[in-house]
């Protein structure tokens, strides 16, 4: 039977301690650590995410401010937003909400975000550097934030084996690229992956960022697997995971749940990486 489950808040309550310290610090230099988030359209998981946001920037001290744009929003508005947003000395850190409304094209908005302000890595640019290995750049937050919880519960990376379930730029492959700076050996599946089963059966560490509630059953897992469940679907007014979890619990060595893992480290990573914007802003 697995002996502990991953639970997020207890990271997001180490890492908020030590970035409530860190905001106490930079006021002392007269810097307020800011983030201002781009929200376009009416995505009802989307405003949930900025109201967990906003209310975790709250108690750390970091200030947010949100934009809201309806769907039918111009090009040339948006731009024009966030060119002045790349200005404003005093916003240390950008988001742009996900998912975005048809007709607005992630990449071309993307590439007007500066780098250094780009908190989540949704630009190009930003993206690039981070996949080149480039250490200031920012990982996206949903990624880092499963590798904060493997950190804060102790669990070795070097020469193991790690499976991602899903190769998209906001989760998968970010999160490979984090496995192999760890010296762990990565494999990324997706749909057209031949035996899945089998393959997850070989990983010391299973994650799954596919969206699709219970594709992960008993069946793929390794006893005594880590099992890291990154999938959010909604269902019968609940949100559920990717991972068939009463299934897996008793096979796997460890396992996160949803809710209550991975989600709940992400805002505070997002916040963590403002606050580093911000540092990094104070020593220039």
């Amino acid at each position: 039977m697995a002996d502990r489950v991953l639970k997020g808040e207890e990271v997001a309550r180490e890492m908020q301690r030590d970035l409530t310290h860190r905001v106490v610090a930079l006021g002392a230099k007269g810097i307020e650590p800011l983030l201002s988030i781009v929200f376009i359209g009416h995505a009802a998981s989307a405003r949930a995410y900025i109201k967990g946001i906003e209310r975790t920037a709250m108690a750390i001290g970091v200030k947010v401010h949100t934009r809201n744009f309806p769907p039918d929003v111009k090009f040339a508005v948006l731009k024009e937003h966030l060119q002045a947003l790349n200005e404003e000395a005093k916003v240390h850190g950008v988001v742009i909400m996900r998912p975005l409304p048809p007709g607005i094209e992630e990449d071309t908005l993307g590439k007007i975000l500066m780098a250094q302000k780009d908190v989540d890595c949704f630009g190009t640019v930003n993206a690039g550097k981070f996949m080149a290995g480039d250490k200031e750049a920012f990982p996206p937050a949903t990624p880092q934030a499963v590798m904060e919880i493997l950190k804060h519960y102790k669990i070795p990376l070097r020469g193991r084996r790690a499976v991602v379930i899903g190769r998209s730029m906001v989760v998968g492959k970010p999160l490979a690229m984090l496995f192999l700076k760890e010296d762990a050996t990565v494999s990324i599946c997706h749909s057209h992956t031949k035996d899945l089963a089998g393959l997850c059966r070989q990983a010391d560490i299973l994650v799954s960022a596919a969206g699709h509630r219970g594709l992960v059953g008993k069946e793929m897992i390794k006893p005594g697997a880590v099992v890291i469940d990154v999938g959010i679907n909604y269902a019968q007014g609940k949100i559920w995971g990717d991972v068939d979890y009463e299934a897996v619990y008793p096979i796997a060595g460890a396992i996160t749940p949803v809710p209550g893992g991975v989600g709940t480290v992400t805002s505070r990573v997002l916040l963590k990486h403002v606050v580093q914007a911000a540092e990094g802003a104070a020593a220039i």
